[in-house]
């Protein structure tokens, strides 16, 4: 099967396409045929070297990806909570050459659920990373209702569902964006735009201590640790340790189906324009293909060979679909004598229906 890593770290330029074993379900385990990937800056860490320590002690490819959606093809044995066909989310800890870029990738049965009712997979594989980050920070922070709590970039992911799920729980919320992005946070339901806790959604570190009351909390994602004094407590938040929960990813996705949560595409990226007629669950295989945003990007599809008809030759129809001989049609160059195969016709491309939820951006 096909991955997309990097076998030597550096920028963009060095992802790459590799052939690597094809990977079967165990006991407890669940196979996904991946439609759709999500591509997170954390992804960066592992293609520009930040993790290179950690990946040292796995051989090359190194693949990245957090998130993925598809249709499970395999499962194991004591699995139960989903069935082979069935379309599902999955959240996805990279280790060495076993990522979410890839066409097919195997984990433990409590990292995967179905996808909301009505998601695509493009729509739903944004949702188990951020979301379940989201998720750990308020189980972190612990609030009480009522509480008051700040975010900041609230226009990304991480943010938008801190705001949502924060609501959810009955806390007041302040939300910040930047200009181009206040109408899409007020959007999500915030009580102010413009406090007992804060989630630093936009890596502000020590500059937000200020906006915490004395005996406050902050979430920190990319691992900041300070003693910001007045009894400010600070909390950093990875997303691994919630990895196996399956019970509050199951809830996130039934907070979708109920309208309390939207899920956040960025944008979406394709091999080829033709390839936007193949709309999440209906094509082979989609993996990775360059970073960005909230990207979910499908392989370039096989190209489908055919034999001549009998003759030799390569009839063209009437507007009526009739089969017309090069006789009687006249002129024509013919094809190179000795090909022995020509590509059969491409499928009409058709207009793919327009995202759900689309973002300005993804933090």
């Amino acid at each position: 099967m096909r991955v997309v890593g990097v076998g030597e770290f550096g920028g963009p330029e060095a992802f790459r396409v590799f052939e690597v074993p094809e990977p079967h379900a165990g006991p407890g385990q669940v196979r996904i045929a991946v439609r759709a990937a999500a591509v997170n800056p954390t992804d960066t860490y592992t293609r520009n070297g930040a993790r290179a320590e950690m990946l040292s002690k796995h051989p090359p490819p190194y693949v990245p990806g957090m998130d993925v959606a598809g249709v499970v093809d395999e499962v194991g044995d004591g699995v139960s909570s989903v069935a082979v066909g069935e379309d599902v989310m999955a959240i996805v800890v990279p280790v060495g050459g076993h990522g979410g870029y890839s066409e097919k990738i195997v984990l433990p049965w409590e990292s995967v659920v179905p996808i909301p009712r009505g998601a695509t997979h493009v729509e739903a594989c944004t949702l188990p990373m951020n979301g379940l980050t989201a998720r750990l920070s308020l189980d972190l922070m612990a609030l009480a209702p009522g509480a008051t709590i700040a975010v900041t970039g609230a226009a990304g992911a991480y943010g938008g569902y801190m705001v949502q799920l924060a609501r959810a729980d009955g806390l007041t919320v302040i939300a910040d964006a930047s200009d181009r992005d206040t109408a899409l946070v007020a959007s999500l339901g915030p009580d102010h735009v413009v406090v007992d806790g804060l989630a630093d959604g936009s890596v502000q570190n020590d500059q937000i201590v200020p906006a915490v009351r004395d005996g406050g909390v902050i979430a920190t994602v990319r691992g900041w640790q300070a003693d910001p004094g007045r009894g400010i407590r600070i909390v950093p938040v990875w997303v691994r340790e919630y990895a196996r929960n399956h019970v509050a990813l199951d809830v996130l996705r039934q907070q979708v189906e109920d309208g309390r949560v939207s899920l956040r595409v960025a944008r979406t990226r394709w091999r080829r324009d033709r390839d936007r007629a193949r709309v999440a669950g209906r094509s082979r295989s989609w993996h990775p293909h360059r970073p960005g945003v909230g990207a979910g990007v499908r392989a370039q599809p096989r190209r489908t060979r055919c034999a001549p008809p009998a003759g030799g030759r390569w009839p063209r129809q009437s507007a009526s679909g009739a089969n017309i001989p090069r006789r009687e049609r006249g002129g024509g160059a013919r094809r190179p004598r000795g090909r022995r195969h020509a590509r059969a016709p491409r499928p009409r491309v058709l207009t793919p229906p327009a995202p759900q939820t689309l973002t300005a951006r993804n933090v």
